[in-house]
């Protein structure tokens, strides 16, 4: 007998889709979009349809508790008991503190599921009231839009995505909607159909910019530079409106000022479009009105990605094309929702002077050893570090390492799982109550188990509710229900939840969070939420936090000739699915015909990508949809596809970016040769 149930995506994707789950005999045997959230509208990723039932319960999945017995790295586990498996992790785990303290240990957690339960709740406490070090996650993606967001208009809300239907104008910059925000699709078609127009910038032609008016195609880390031409240019021909930066914007002049240091034959020379090309945008941008930017997080992922950001904010603001709908930003939906995140993760527990460690450097100092305090042990959960993390060999050689302790928690067994002395079964979303807020969108919805979990496996909250107690953490906020953990989560108060508590909000619904039921419009019925209530182009919270006051160009310079970028693929969320059989092939490496004809390369053949940190064997697809000077291939895929345990991954860079201190996975510089 099948019965159909409602749920929510928790994957690291904007648009955070309301499912239908079909179960049979206890099992996901279907998943499809559901109405209930008016965005996602039935609609999901071919992903999630094909390849859930397989994730949750396929031959990858782990059900039980186990230990190595092989060296790191390898196959060889034995299956043991939840007792013995949290004996052990307290007995390991109380030798490091007796020896080095608690901030020998730190969490490796990342955003695998995107619920605030699963995300972090139970666990952070654990951590924080252990003193282990405090783990910086957002470094890995996301923290560095966010701070340019917040550094230019605060922790406000802004245009959200339906309100690009009455858009004469959609700019979609660095955004592969086709496949990280499937839903902008059909409401970009729909303001087509009303004669809007499309502009696509990225390296890529991707899917979306087949139906665009206009292609720009940016060399990968040179947005500012476009950016600040298409300011110079909206000034030479009358674009701004001075009047609203007399009112609303702070930092005009001061921003202009670095943008003229570059004439536009020089921004053309650097960022790849040509000068006719950004006269032309320029031109297009300045007559249409309501005019949106849809900018994704592949922007932010290079030395200049937040300052390329704030540049690409800073144009509505000059051409002053706030204050109606469908024009401005999108964005800020994240900050729609109020979340009551110290409740739910209570950082008061954390002891005075804990060190915070960036989660990009945790291979380097596992690897060289290089704290005051050595790490010695190490818990990893939603997070396959050995395959997202820049610098993968270095990741690969810390967690090798026979002296440090290292806990695994995961659904299935990843690549990073094999580098663990304790693995533990963690639940699917399917399997335990959570809520779930968006980044991409303003629908609050809540999940119930729609299955009993799979074998012994257990909710994160669960497993670090049984961890507290097993270290005497006898606190009452160690023993809270998933339930309570919802409603510490959410301000029961707030009016937008229509007298729900946040753990009774009926599943199969979704609460929008805009205020009053009105469309979010900045300059309307919405002001920027910054220290001077302006627009910030000039930001004191960004240049005390980061010394980044204006947008500035941070040149980065490397030997080697080509740009590779790693973006998301239609068949993975970063690396989650990456087990399942569909991915079992060797995802391409697509490169222009010029670069392929200069190194005398054929389509289909076998090459070897490689830098300074390593080397990746890809079969090769040449095509014009990228632009020369770059190579395209998509990240995520595990070690099953390689012959040498390198994946994209390897040949990324661990230096910074300039807000968030971020990854800079596309100032990956490499070569390429037949293999």
């Amino acid at each position: 007998m099948s019965v159909e149930l409602a749920s929510v995506c928790p994957l690291d994707c904007p648009d955070t889709c309301s499912f239908t789950v079909s179960v049979e005999e206890g099992k996901v045997a279907k998943v499809r979009g559901s109405k209930a959230n008016p965005l996602t509208n039935g609609v999901v990723c071919n992903k999630v349809a094909r390849y859930y039932p397989e994730f949750v319960h396929g031959k990858n999945r782990l059900t039980y508790p186990m230990k190595r017995v092989g060296p790191k790295g390898g196959e060889d586990f034995e299956r043991i008991s939840w007792e013995e498996a949290f004996d052990t992790i307290y007995e390991r785990f109380t030798a490091i503190i007796q020896e080095h303290g608690p901030q020998a240990i730190v969490p490796y957690n990342y955003a695998g599921p995107h619920g605030l339960l699963a995300m972090g709740s139970m666990d952070l406490r654990f951590f924080y009231r252990l003193g282990a070090s405090i783990l910086f996650r957002r470094a890995m993606c996301g923290g560095v839009k966010s701070e340019a967001f917040k550094g230019t208009f605060g922790l406000a809300g802004a245009m959200q995505p339906e309100q690009c239907a009455k858009s004469k104008l959609i700019v979609v910059w660095g955004n592969n909607v086709t496949y990280c925000n499937l839903h902008l699709a059909p409401i970009i078609k729909k303001a087509k159909a009303e004669g809007a127009k499309l502009v696509v910038i990225d390296p890529k032609r991707i899917k979306i910019a087949e139906q665009a008016d206009m292609y720009l195609p940016v060399r990968p880390g040179m947005d500012l530079i476009l950016a600040w031409a298409i300011a110079v240019e909206l000034e030479r021909i009358g674009g701004f409106d001075q009047a609203f930066i007399d009112q609303h914007v702070e930092g005009a002049e001061e921003f202009m000022t670095e943008a003229l240091k570059y004439s536009i034959e020089q921004s053309a020379e650097l960022c790849g479009v040509s000068e006719e090309d950004i006269r032309a945008f320029a031109k297009l941008y300045k007559e249409t009105a309501p005019a949106a930017i849809s900018v994704g997080n592949g922007i932010e992922r290079n030395r200049n990605g937040g300052n390329g950001i704030r540049a690409i904010f800073a144009l509505p603001a000059l051409a002053g094309k706030f204050g109606v709908a469908g024009g401005g930003i999108v964005g800020g939906a994240g900050n729609l929702f109020p979340k009551t995140i110290d409740k739910l993760q209570r950082p008061d527990l954390i002891p005075e002077g804990t060190r915070t460690l960036n989660i990009i450097d945790i291979g380097r100092h596992l690897a060289e050893d290089d704290l005051d305090i050595p790490l010695k042990g190490v818990f990893i959960y939603n997070h396959n570090p050995v395959v997202v993390s820049p610098d993968q060999n270095l990741t690969k050689k810390g967690l090798s390492r026979e002296d440090v302790f290292t806990v695994g928690c995961d659904v299935a067994m990843t690549d990073s799982m094999k580098y663990c002395d304790i693995i533990l079964p963690a639940a699917t979303h399917f399997e335990h109550d959570d809520i779930f807020c968006a980044y991409g969108q303003p629908y609050l919805q809540r999940a119930e188990p729609v299955i009993a979990p799979v074998g012994e496996s257990l909710p994160n909250t669960e497993i670090f509710r049984r961890l507290a107690a097993r270290f005497g953490f006898n606190e009452e906020i160690f023993k809270a229900t998933d339930k309570e953990l919802i409603d510490d989560a959410i301000d029961n108060n707030d009016p937008r939840l229509k007298g729900y508590r946040p753990s009774e909000i009926p599943v199969g619904t979704a609460l929008s969070m805009e205020r009053n039921g009105e469309d979010t419009i900045l300059f309307k019925n919405a002001l920027p939420a910054t220290p001077s209530g302006r627009i910030e182009l000039k930001s004191g919270y960004l240049r005390d936090t980061f010394g980044e006051e204006i947008p500035t160009y941070h040149p980065v310079e490397d030997s080697f000739p080509l740009s590779l970028v790693t973006p998301s693929s239609n068949k993975m969320i970063t690396s989650t699915f990456g087990g399942v059989k569909a991915n079992d092939d060797v995802p391409e490496l697509e490169i222009h015909p010029e670069d392929a004809a200069a190194r005398g390369l054929k389509d289909g053949m076998q090459v070897k990508v490689y830098n300074r940190l390593g080397e990746v064997y890809l079969p090769l697809k040449i095509s014009d949809n990228v632009r020369p000077g770059v190579l395209y291939s998509p990240k995520g895929s595990w070690f099953k596809t390689t012959t040498n345990n390198q994946t994209v991954s390897a040949l990324a860079p661990t230096f910074k970016a300039d807000l968030s201190e971020g990854a800079c996975f596309n100032d990956c510089r490499v070569e390429v040769v037949a293999a």
